[in-house]
């Protein structure tokens, strides 16, 4: 079995929202190169562990954390560490797809522009391999200079997709990146996670057990705003260690 190290550490982490105390003292590693599922019930606090590693939590009104979050071994939460770099490094891939107002072609383009980014290829060139990646350019290549807004919701999404990979993060956190497709739509995201996972760790929030058990490598379960449980897929969904896992990944609690 292939052993993959630690990419992100979290120690101690704990956030609020004025007197809620939403993630409390959590501390876990998530493996490099792999798809983990973080799974729990709603509100407790997985959309917030997600905001915590790239600091879009510091765009919550009242919001404090502390605690320790690593990327390989550089501090995020650093007072002093560049928010652009890590949100850079650490990219998003959110519930509904938010296109740019501007065409096919820009909004992939975009990100190259801004930071340089084109790892010796010609824009166009980039623009083609990053929606080859997010599997839309052969449905798009002939219609670059579209608005981006007149794709489908499921298109859009990829084009999101390939657009948060063309600044050519290390990192990609998806936040119930399926919720609002519908399934045909659903299965080519899921295709694409597990297609790019070799080149990127991926952290993804999921309501769907189901989801969780076809995608990830790696599991974390979050009860209550706390790490009840961590590891392999294999062993949370077949023989997890805690009964709280137990009850919710058999439907006995939700």
């Amino acid at each position: 079995m292939i052993r993959h190290q630690a990419q992100i550490r979290v120690r101690d982490l704990n956030v609020r929202y004025g007197s809620l105390h939403v993630l409390q003292n959590l501390s876990v590693d998530i493996p490099a190169n792999q798809i983990t599922a973080i799974i729990g019930p709603s509100g407790c606090g997985k959309t917030t562990f997600l905001k915590s590693i790239n600091r879009l939590i510091d765009l919550t009104d009242g919001a404090r954390v502390s605690g320790e979050i690593l990327v390989d071994g550089d501090s995020v939460l650093d007072p002093g560490a560049d928010v652009t770099k890590i949100r850079q490094r650490i990219g998003l891939l959110a519930q509904r797809p938010y296109p740019l107002p501007m065409s096919i072609y820009d909004n992939v383009a975009f990100g190259p522009r801004i930071h340089g980014l084109c790892n010796g290829r010609s824009l166009d060139e980039t623009v083609k391999h990053y929606l080859q990646v997010a599997g839309l350019w052969e449905e798009v290549r002939d219609r670059l200079n579209m608005p981006a807004t007149q794709l489908s919701i499921g298109q859009q999404q990829r084009l999101c997709l390939a657009r948060g990979l063309a600044v050519e993060p290390e990192v990609l956190l998806c936040d119930e990146p399926t919720s609002s497709l519908d399934p045909i739509s659903a299965q080519h995201i899921e295709a694409r996670l597990k297609e790019i996972k070799q080149r990127y760790t991926i952290v993804l929030v999921t309501h769907v057990l189901r989801q969780a058990e076809r995608l990830a490598d790696h599991v974390i379960f979050l009860y209550m705003g706390s790490l009840v449980e961590s590891g392999p897929a294999r062993d949370i969904f077949e023989c997890p260690r805690e009964q709280r896992t137990r009850a919710y990944v058999s439907g006995e609690i939700s």
